[in-house]
C-alpha cells in the first residue's frame, strides 16, 4: 500500500482542508510576521489574563513572562518570534533589562550556550535603549 497515510498525515490534510474552507488566505499564512500583528498587549490585560486577576495571590504577569521567556529560551531558534514578543510584553509589564538578560542567562545551564546566545541576541534587538539599565 504505497498510498497509505499515517493518522498524523490524514489529520494534517483534514486540518488544511478545513483552514482553506474557513479562510483561503490562511493557506499561505506564515508565522514569521505574526509578532508585528500584536507587538505588545496592555499591562492591565496581561495582568488580567496571566496575572493575579483570576489567581489572587499567585504569580504576577511579570513573573509569568520571565517563566515564559525561560521556556522559550530552551526551545532555541524555533521560538524567535515568541521570544521577541515575550520580551516586549515583559517590558510592558515592568521588567528591567537586567532582569530579562538574567532570566535568559540563567537558561545557559539548562538550554545550552547557543540557545541562550540566540535568545539574548533577539532580546537585545527589541529591548529599549536606556541609560540607567545597561546590560
Amino acid at each position: 500500500m504505497s498510498d497509505a497515510k499515517t493518522p498524523f498525515e490524514l489529520m494534517m490534510a483534514q486540518a488544511q482542508e478545513m483552514v482553506k474552507a474557513m479562510n483561503p488566505a490562511l493557506e499561505t499564512f506564515t508565522p514569521k510576521g505574526f509578532d508585528s500583528l500584536w507587538p505588545t498587549m496592555p499591562k492591565e490585560w496581561m495582568e488580567m489574563a496571566f496575572g493575579n486577576t483570576f489567581n489572587t495571590g499567585g504569580l504576577d504577569a511579570k513573573t509569568r513572562l520571565y517563566l515564559t521567556l525561560a521556556g522559550l529560551t530552551m526551545q532555541g531558534a524555533l521560538a524567535d518570534a515568541a521570544v521577541r514578543q515575550t520580551v516586549r510584553h515583559a517590558v510592558e509589564a515592568g521588567a528591567r533589562k537586567q532582569e530579562i538578560v538574567e532570566t535568559i542567562g540563567h537558561m545557559a545551564v539548562f538550554a545550552g550556550i547557543p540557545a541562550m546566545t540566540r535568545a539574548l541576541e533577539i532580546a537585545r534587538s527589541v529591548l529599549p535603549d536606556t541609560e540607567d539599565d545597561e546590560t
